[in-house]
């Protein structure tokens, strides 16, 4: 895969910071199912996931966290557009579902392997700043380049 990376764009700008902390929080619930073991845990980053993903982000209790923590830092603002968060959020849940899935049949090895993808692209956005899904979203195209493959909420 070559260095031109593509990431749906809706001109909608979002805090840097928040997506952040909220890819932290996502980091931190992964490994305390990675530590606990119990499929509720998955519940709950599909519910946190799916409010993100499909237009209801202000209920999402990770954003509220990582709203408040932005204020308690006074972290300098910074923005995004908020597209590609979206569609990486639609990619979290996914990954999400199927952990909760694994859980409740006991496919422990399934599910530390999903914990433990979702704990390592939290890592990456937390703490690098780089986007996993953008780099899906841009395989996604060329393998289906005459396919729209996302359409943001309001």
């Amino acid at each position: 895969m070559s260095d031109n990376i593509s990431c749906p764009v809706d001109h909608i700008k979002i805090s840097a910071n928040q997506v952040r902390l909220t890819a932290l929080l996502v980091l931190l619930t992964a490994i305390a199912y990675l530590i606990v073991q119990h499929w509720w845990i998955g519940l709950i980053l599909t519910l946190d996931f799916f409010f993100r993903a499909f237009g209801f982000g202000a209920y999402s209790p990770f954003n509220l966290i990582s709203r408040r923590l932005e204020r308690l830092f006074s972290l300098k603002p910074r923005w995004t557009d908020r597209a590609p968060k979206i569609f990486a959020a639609q990619l979290g849940f996914l990954f999400a579902d199927l952990l909760v899935i694994a859980g409740i049949f006991e496919l422990t090895t399934v599910a530390n392997v999903l914990a433990g993808t979702l704990a390592f692209f939290a890592f990456l956005e937390s703490a690098l700043g780089i986007c996993v899904g953008c780099h899906v979203y841009t395989f996604l195209k060329r393998l289906f380049p005459n396919r729209p493959l996302f359409s943001p909420h309001e």
